[in-house]
């Protein structure tokens, strides 16, 4: 943890389209916030890996257990914060992981085609094939107004993309608590 880290109690999810560099930034996002990181791809079945290793896309059915045993991890770490990785491209799918743990914030990383692809044909490491990719940009449902989170831009290195997201957070739980302050307060007057 970073000399001027400051541990936090949100669960967050780094979520955006593949080749983002939701894992580089997760991990790095989880040693600045001083809390536990875990690797949604790790949450992923064989099948689901096969497939994907394939070129072929997954679907709702295939991605239902793979949410589900996300939000659980989630779920127990509420309270003792964490940081998951997850593409969460669609609305329906954080509020599947919102449904087991309803106090995620999302950071969305963001960026356009031409270089998320650019990053994905550098990286020889991952089982998902650049061949996927639009129709990951296809699925994606950005964040919603009503959805607790931000988007992050990574047009940058991964040191200041993670500065970025950690601003975030951090501007999240101030917010979080001034309105903790400001109902306290209302409820003695």
């Amino acid at each position: 943890m970073s000399a001027n880290a400051a541990r936090t109690t949100d669960v967050v999810v780094v979520m955006g389209v593949a080749g983002t560099g939701k894992t580089t930034v997760g991990e790095l996002l989880a040693r600045e916030l001083g809390v536990t990181y875990a690797e949604a791809d790790a949450f992923h079945p064989p099948a689901n890996v096969a497939k994907m290793s394939s070129g072929t896309p997954l679907d709702d059915a295939d991605r239902a257990p793979w949410l589900d045993a996300i939000g659980a991890w989630a779920h127990g770490r509420e309270g003792l914060g964490g940081v998951v990785s997850c593409s969460a491209l669609k609305r329906s799918y954080r509020d599947r992981l919102r449904a087991a743990a309803p106090g995620l914030f999302f950071v969305h990383l963001t960026g356009d085609r031409e270089l998320i692809g650019e990053r994905m044909r550098q990286r020889t490491d991952h089982f998902m094939p650049t061949a996927l990719l639009d129709s990951q940009f296809a699925t994606l449902e950005p964040l919603q107004p009503d959805e607790r989170g931000a988007p992050v831009r990574v047009d940058a290195d991964e040191h200041t993309v993670t500065a970025r997201a950690a601003e975030a957070v951090r501007a999240h739980a101030r917010e979080q608590s001034a309105r903790g302050a400001e109902y306290a307060a209302s409820a003695r007057a």
